[in-house]
Parts: C-alpha cells; structure tokens; sequence
C-alpha cells in the first residue's frame, strides 16, 4: 500500500542512523541498501523494506521524494542511471536529494540530465553532524531548484530537527559547493587541534590532556564541537597510545583546493593541513630518505638506519 511519498537509499551508518532519526518522529519511510541485512535491521523498526529500487519508487506516493546516503562518485551514477537505476522508475516531478559528498559539478551534471531525460528534481545536499548529527539532526545546506526544496522542506526538516538546520543555499550544485568549502575548513581546524596537542603532548611538565580539552570546552576562545569530541578521545585513550596516526578522509579537501586555486584564494592553512594529512599516511617516504641523505652529504648529519 502506498502510504508514504518518502524513501532513502544508501543504510551504512550515516544513512541508517538517518532513517531511525525520520521514524522516531513518526514519519513514515521506505528503505533500500544493497545489503539486505540493513534493510531488514531498519524494518523491525518500522521502515518499509524493499528489495530493489523499483520496488522502492513503486512503492511511493507520488511525487516522490528519495533521499540518497551514497559513497561520491561511481556509486551515484549507477543508484541513479545503472541498469536498475532510479530514473528508469521515477516520475516526472519527483525529487531525488544527494546527502553525500558529491563534487558539486558532478550534481550539477546529474541534474540537467534528470530534467531532460524524466522530469525528475535533483537537490545536492551538503550534510554535516556526522554519525551524532543523523540521529539527533544533522546540518543541512541544499541546492537546486528552489519550488523543490520547497516541496521537499518537511523531509528535510525531520532530518535536520533537532541539533541541526535546514537552508537552501542556491542553484543546482550549491550545496556540494558548501560543503565541500564546509569540510575544507575542518581539514585546518582537526590540524591546528592536533598539532597544538602535540605540543602539549611534548611539554616539560606532566600535562594531563583530557582535563585540558575539558577546561577548553568552558568558555575558552577554541571550545567548541571539536575540542568536546577531543576530550572523549583522551578519556578514552589517555595518550593515544592504541591508535596510529594515520588520517584518512575523502576527497572534498583536494576539491576545495583546486577550486581555491582556480579563483585566486591562496587557501594556505588549508592546503598545508590537507598536505599533513596525505603525509600522515606515508610511513617511510623516499623523499625523507633523500632530505637525509642529503643532511648527511653536506653536514656529516646522522642519519637513522633501517633495522
């Protein structure tokens, strides 16, 4: 029976969390993963399960709104135009919303060849608030046609109610666009709190971290979200001591940088934290082998053999 207009694909942990958010308020939701293990956890909560996305789109009210939690990139276009895709079933006038981290040119494609091809609405949706935010309102910043952001305003209401917020930032693309710029400013923010730990981490006195991120958290010019979550880290795990200092991540930083670039914004402390970051994840680089060996050339500087 088609008693809901509301569906969402993509049940990992953002998106699932996402859908026990809509259903805790009482809204009704129809549910596709292409792991059917997620699909039945999320129907013993009273989503409605579906196979495939056909069965999925059927299954709505028309017009439809269809939110995607789906990895950027190959795996939009196969949900949207593969074999079995979404707009092989939709309707004219039906929505469909990116949340992922989709490259906002990417969206703005999508969308142009949605219109011409189906009629069907497409709304890039930059989404902040990471696993917390899905379950208690995540931060939304949306593009598109505005009269569909109107239309689908309630939906996007639900997932945002709570600890989040809802606004429509401009045409097609403009959400990616922000968040995209959104994550870019995190990239230097995560740096500067790292690096500043690390200093305390190296400081002549027996500092007790946690207590510091937890004293910055009480009115101090960085307290915030970030400096919260690193005091849990330090409860959790006094000097880090259980985890590597590899940093992984998407690719929203390299984006924001090349668009920096293109337009003349010189992007400095973000290009320099997202340079760490790609550093943090080689362990033995050929080039340090070289600034070595070339210290111990000119300077006779000792070098650190392998063992």
């Amino acid at each position: 029976m088609k008693d809901c207009s509301y569906g969402m694909v993509g049940l990992g942990k953002m998106g699932a969390l996402a859908v026990e958010n809509v259903l805790s308020k009482g809204i009704k939701v129809a549910v596709y993963d292409i792991f059917p293990e997620q699909v039945k956890e999320l129907s013993k909560l009273g989503a409605k399960g579906c196979r495939t996305l056909k069965e999925l789109v059927e299954g709505l009210k028309a017009p439809r709104v269809i939110w995607l939690m789906v990895p950027a990139g190959e795996a939009i276009e196969v949900v949207l135009f593969g074999e079995n895709g979404l707009s092989r079933f939709l309707s004219p006038g039906d929505i469909v919303i990116d949340g992922g981290n989709s490259f906002y040119k990417d969206s703005v494609r999508r969308s142009k060849r949605l219109a011409a091809e189906s009629g069907v609405k497409y709304l890039d949706s930059g989404s902040s608030g990471g696993t917390e935010g899905a379950k208690a309102g995540l931060c939304l910043m949306v593009g598109g046609d505005q009269e569909a952001f109107a239309q689908a305003k309630p939906f996007l209401d639900a997932l945002s109610e709570g600890q989040g917020a809802c606004t429509y930032v401009g045409p097609s693309g403009a959400g990616h666009y922000t968040k995209m710029v959104h994550n870019a400013i995190e990239y230097g923010m995560l740096q500067t709190i790292g690096e500043g730990f690390e200093l305390l981490d190296a400081a002549p006195y027996e500092l007790n971290l946690e207590e510091i991120a937890h004293l910055w958290t009480k009115g101090s010019i960085v307290s915030g979200y970030l400096m919260e979550l690193a005091e849990r880290a330090f409860a959790k795990d006094t000097d880090l001591s259980q985890i590597m200092g590899e940093v992984g991540g998407g690719s929203t930083g390299s984006w924001a940088i090349e668009e920096a670039w293109k337009v003349g914004v010189p992007f400095e402390a973000i290009a320099l934290s997202y340079a760490a970051r790609l550093r943090s994840r080689q362990n033995d680089t050929f080039s340090g082998k070289v600034v070595s060996a070339l210290r111990n050339e000119f300077g006779g500087h000792a070098v650190v053999k392998r063992e």
